[in-house]
């Protein structure tokens, strides 16, 4: 998408749209290294023990993993903007419970939810990303997300 003047990333809602793009990004990769370094606190408070401690990384990779083929075709179906409001905000709201979780069932609870949240968020961020800055003249719109995903 260019304007008459030259190129979407130019513009202040080019530069806004690429913003929230990399913030959506960002909140997927951040949300499993910010787990690791919580994983001794989360065991010490909801009394999880060794074993299903690996439940609150696995939970959202599972459903994360297993529902991004899912998200990427409703993406299509939906709309890409609606369904990544809906996935920010699934993510959101399930991230406030695991915040306020008083028990391990109820954070393990909301890592599925994040990961279902992320799964929609993921395809539908980077699709919008691709059509709206197919047209730039660089890849700088495409380069910014990669720069915080891991390889």
């Amino acid at each position: 998408m260019t304007t008459q003047h030259g190129s979407f990333l130019a513009t202040r809602r080019g530069r806004l749209t690429l913003l929230l793009l990399c913030a959506v990004q960002f909140l997927d990769v951040a949300d499993s290294s910010i787990m690791n370094v919580a994983l001794p606190s989360i065991r010490r408070d909801l009394g999880f023990s060794v074993p299903s401690l690996q439940w609150v990384l696995s939970g959202h990779l599972l459903t994360y993993g297993g529902l991004l083929l899912l998200g990427g075709r409703a993406g299509d179906l939906l709309g890409r903007r609606r369904l990544l409001a809906a996935g920010t905000a699934l993510f959101a709201a399930c991230s406030l419970v695991g915040g306020l979780a008083a028990d391990a069932g109820m954070l393990v609870g909301a890592r599925l939810g994040q990961g279902a949240g992320a799964a929609m968020m993921a395809p539908a961020g980077l699709s919008i990303l691709t059509t709206t800055f197919s047209q730039e003249p660089t890849a700088a719109g495409h380069s910014a997300p990669g720069a915080r995903s891991p390889a």
